[in-house]
């Protein structure tokens, strides 16, 4: 987490389960959120990328546990809420970042990679949030983060079902902000733009693509750069804080501008 500056314990008494924790924006939002003061239950597919981020967590001071996680199955959707109440007493948050973009044309998708798709992007956040939302009511309220993208608005032709299911997450956030508000549940949708994970890197080099075409790229950002995890893993802070105790169904975009109008989609 280089660069990164604390407010100062924002979110202590806070409970979180971070999904996809193990790499990106996930690890970037888990390892964060300890750092303000949060418990974390690291939930992620991955064992040895679970393991590294719940390591790193500890080895800053912060509370984190990893719990492995396939958020596109009922049974463990569950198991991760379970986990948090039974290991740390409770469940505040909930930020579905878990996410999967491969790439395909409309011409390109077949009904297996898009059932695919649609069971990580959008079954898992369902799964989740609806294992969450009765511990959050015994904890009194809570905030949820679905973790959408610019191309929720815009779509790109060869990301034709990640942009879809991630449209149907924003409807989702959407629908979860006016039904939860009696229950001091907030929704929020955090769009990130164009982050240069591990995996945007991996892609990108695919494409022929190297560090430097990336760079020069994100020069041409209305705000002259791509993005990092970090750069999300502040907004989720303040999202989950009580900071934002009256911000709910709000679409929060932390993209350097890429989603003003006349701008571009994704690289």
């Amino acid at each position: 987490m280089t660069g990164r500056v604390s407010n100062g314990g924002r979110l202590v008494g806070k409970v979180v389960i971070v999904t996809g924790a193990g790499a990106g924006i996930g690890r970037g939002v888990a390892e964060l959120c300890a750092h303000e003061g949060a418990a974390v239950i690291v939930a992620e597919r991955s064992v040895a990328g679970g393991e590294a981020t719940a390591r790193a967590i500890a080895d800053s001071g912060g509370r984190g546990r990893f719990v492995q996680t396939d958020v596109a199955d009922e049974a463990s959707a569950a198991n991760a809420v379970a986990q948090a109440v039974s290991q740390f007493g409770a469940l505040t948050g909930l930020v579905n970042c878990a996410g999967i973009y491969p790439r395909a044309t409309i011409d390109e998708t077949t009904v297996e990679l898009w059932d695919q798709i649609m069971a990580v992007n959008l079954r898992g956040p369902f799964l989740m949030c609806r294992a969450a939302v009765p511990a959050m009511r015994a904890a009194g309220g809570g905030s949820i983060i679905n973790v959408t993208s610019t191309n929720a608005y815009s779509g790109w032709p060869n990301l034709f079902a990640y942009s879809t299911s991630k449209g149907g997450l924003l409807v989702m956030t959407r629908n979860l902000s006016r039904g939860l508000a009696r229950d001091r549940i907030r929704a929020n949708a955090l769009n990130p733009g164009w982050v240069i994970s591990e995996n945007e890197i991996a892609v990108q080099a695919s494409d022929g693509h190297d560090l430097a075409w990336i760079e020069e790229a994100g020069k041409r950002q209305p705000l002259g750069r791509t993005q990092t995890p970090l750069d999300s893993a502040y907004s989720a802070v303040f999202l989950l804080s009580d900071e934002s105790s009256q911000v709910t169904g709000t679409e929060m975009n932390v993209d350097a501008g890429r989603s003003m109008p006349g701008q571009g989609g994704s690289a």
